[in-house]
C-alpha cells in the first residue's frame, strides 16, 4: 500500500488534538493528506499534534471551534476551504464523555452531550454535504463507542449520544450513496488515552478483564480502521459500523 494513500486530500478532524483523534490526524498526516485538526480548549496539545504531523503531512493547519455551534463551525468550514481546499475526508470525533450514577444526569448535561455528540456530526457534515455531492465525492467516518452498542447504566446520557450517532450513520449513508459518498462509523472500546486513565483504576481492570483480548485498544488502532474505511480498500462499505473493541461485542 501506498504510503501516501491520501496525497491531494482534504480532511478535516474534529476533536483532533488529543487520543483517538490526535492519531487519526498523525495517519492522515503520514499518509500525506491535507490536514485540519480542530480542537476547542486545549491549545498547546493542538500545536503538538501539528508539530507531529507537519513533517509527513502535503499541509496541516489548527482550526478552533465548538462544533455544537453553528456560527463557529461554518467559520471553521470557510477556514479551512481558504486554506486547504474543498474537504474531501470528515472524521467525526470530537465528544464529551462521562461515568455517572442515573442521579447525576440532569436536563443540563444531557442537553450538552447531545449538543457536542449528535448536534456536532450534525453541523459539520452539513456543512460540507452539499459540496461532496457537487464534487461527487466524499468520505465521512464517525466515531461512535462501544457504549453505543452496549447497555451502560451509568453512561446513560453518553451512550444515547453514541446510539444516535451510528442511526445517523446509517441514514446519512443511505441518503448520500448516490453521489459517492460513503459514510460509515467505528464503535472503539476502551482505548488508551487521557481520558482512559483518568478513570477510575478499578473500573479500567474490570473492563479489561471482560475484553477477550485482555487489553486495551492504543489510538493508533482505532485509527487504522478509520484509514480502512476513509480508503478505496472499502469501496463497496457504507453505513456500517465497525466494533473495535478486543471482542466485546
Amino acid at each position: 500500500m501506498s504510503e501516501k494513500l491520501f496525497q491531494g486530500r482534504t480532511a478535516l478532524v474534529t476533536g483532533g488534538a488529543r487520543g483517538i483523534g490526535r492519531a487519526i490526524c498523525q495517519m492522515l498526516g503520514s499518509h500525506g493528506a491535507r490536514v485540519a485538526i480542530n480542537y476547542m480548549q486545549n491549545d498547546q496539545a493542538a500545536l503538538e499534534a501539528l508539530a507531529e504531523i507537519q513533517p509527513t503531512a502535503e499541509k496541516a493547519i489548527v482550526v478552533k471551534a465548538d462544533v455544537s455551534k453553528p456560527g463557529e463551525v461554518a467559520a471553521m468550514i470557510d477556514t479551512i476551504r481558504k486554506e486547504l481546499g474543498p474537504i474531501d475526508f470528515l472524521v467525526n470525533n470530537a465528544a464529551l464523555a462521562s461515568t455517572v450514577h442515573h442521579s447525576e444526569v440532569h436536563y443540563d448535561n444531557w442537553k450538552r452531550m447531545f449538543e457536542v455528540n449528535v448536534d456536532g456530526p450534525f453541523l459539520t457534515t452539513w456543512a460540507v454535504k452539499d459540496e461532496m455531492i457537487s464534487r461527487q465525492y466524499g468520505r465521512i467516518v464517525n466515531v461512535s463507542s462501544l457504549a453505543g452498542l452496549k447497555m451502560k447504566g451509568r453512561m446513560i446520557h453518553y451512550a444515547t449520544t453514541k446510539a444516535a450517532l451510528i442511526s445517523f450513520t446509517r441514514h446519512c449513508a443511505e441518503a448520500f450513496a448516490p453521489y459517492n459518498i460513503r459514510v460509515n462509523c467505528v464503535a472503539p472500546g476502551l482505548t488508551n488515552t487521557d481520558l482512559a486513565r483518568a478513570a477510575n483504576p478499578g473500573l479500567i481492570e474490570h473492563l479489561i478483564s471482560i475484553t477477550p483480548m485482555k487489553r486495551m485498544a492504543q489510538p493508533s488502532e482505532i485509527a487504522s480502521v478509520v484509514k480502512f474505511l476513509l480508503s478505496d480498500d472499502s469501496s463497496f462499505v457504507t453505513g456500517q459500523t465497525v466494533s473495535a473493541c478486543g471482542g466485546r461485542v
